[in-house]
């Protein structure tokens, strides 16, 4: 510290505390006095005039009546009581979740790379994977026959799955710098983002699921029934969700993208293996089978095959014996058409699960380096 103090009109104060130091040369006429100061105070003025800009501050009148002043002013009025807010932020929680709210609709609706490249992957492949299993829906004979069309279902429902997770990770990770710098700000609380990120995410789900089953439906040929309808909507809807909300809660117990990104790959095959098509349920040993009732994937697939075949009678020939389409689902799957809504309920939970992780998560740690 060399200098505290009034500038003074045209920093006249400055250059008299300046020009009075012995050594220090005068200031040209129209000359910038914060120009002349960085000059007469620099590290080589001092070596050559043997002086100490910063001792002859300290050992100043100047410095003497500063030193009065912080003292005078640290001192709280008579009678004056200390400041204090009735809340930590200035707008109530609701008004902080909707400008958090029209801020994420408005950074979405402006991030077409992250968003319209997932409604046009879904478009993409659900007319790809329509034109390949053409009108297989009633096709329905043998149980090679039931394989391919929920085949395909599974593999939609991975394949939707994870791109979405797999392109939301760095979305996400930009949004959570904003988020701590506007946060350490004071500009929301950290629950206000987290439940606008999420809601924001439900239109754009919503679009991709519609998609799927406008397409979906139809070229493959499921059974024509409202119902049907719905519960196809709502299973992929939640299952998109799921992946959506796995990579914000990946974002949010992580340091940066590269570590979300492998522990995303460990997801990735656990909701693989244990989805109940490659390794059916009944057919998964018992110290393994606890890993089929948490993955999301599981329930999806159960959710959509009963929904879509659980309540169909026709016979088929099932590795040479006769049974009927639910049968076959119930015994080799584990699938139950009765048991349709608890099934449900449960893959709902799936996603306010992992909504809820994210936001308890995003408030507790914070990964920003200063």
């Amino acid at each position: 510290m060399i200098y505290t103090g009034p500038l003074g009109q045209h920093s006249s104060h400055v250059i008299k505390y300046f020009e009075s130091i012995h050594g220090v040369a005068k200031i040209k006429d129209n000359y910038n006095p914060a120009t002349w100061m960085l000059e007469v105070t620099s590290q080589s003025i001092e070596t050559e005039l043997n002086i100490d800009f910063a001792k002859i501050y300290n050992d100043s009148d100047l410095y003497t009546t500063n030193s009065e002043l912080v003292k005078d002013l640290s001192k709280p009025d008579p009678g004056s009581t200390d400041l204090h807010f009735d809340r930590t932020f200035a707008q109530s929680w609701w008004e902080q979740f909707k400008s958090c709210l029209w801020k994420m609709s408005l950074s979405y609706w402006r991030s077409p790379s992250y968003n319209l490249m997932r409604i046009f992957h879904t478009l993409f492949s659900s007319l790809i994977f329509g034109l390949l299993f053409w009108k297989q829906g009633h096709k329905i004979d043998t149980q090679q026959n039931l394989f391919t069309v929920l085949g395909a279902i599974y593999g939609l429902v991975l394949f939707l799955g994870v791109n979405n997770c797999a392109t939301a990770l760095q979305y996400f990770e930009t949004e959570r710098n904003v988020m701590y710098r506007e946060r350490f700000a004071g500009m929301y609380s950290a629950f206000a983002y987290a439940l606008a990120q999420l809601v924001t995410e439900v239109p754009y789900i919503f679009i991709q699921s519609a998609e799927f089953v406008i397409i979906i439906y139809p070229m493959i040929g499921f059974y024509a029934s409202y119902s049907k309808v719905l519960w196809c909507l709502y299973s992929m809807f939640c299952n998109l969700l799921c992946f959506n909300y796995v990579a914000l809660f990946l974002i949010s117990v992580t340091p940066n993208f590269m570590v979300a990104a492998i522990l995303q790959s460990l997801f990735f095959v656990a909701f693989n293996l244990f989805a109940g098509f490659l390794i059916p349920k009944p057919q998964i040993p018992k110290w393994w089978v606890w890993l089929y009732y948490l993955t999301p994937t599981s329930w999806t697939l159960n959710v959509f095959f009963s929904s879509q075949y659980g309540d169909i009678h026709e016979t088929i020939d099932a590795f040479g014996e006769s049974t009927t389409v639910a049968r076959f689902l119930e015994d080799y799957f584990g699938f139950h058409h009765d048991r349709l809504v608890i099934t449900a309920i449960v893959l709902i939970a799936f996603p306010v699960a992992l909504a809820s992780m994210f936001a308890f998560f995003v408030a507790k740690l914070n990964f920003q380096k200063r």
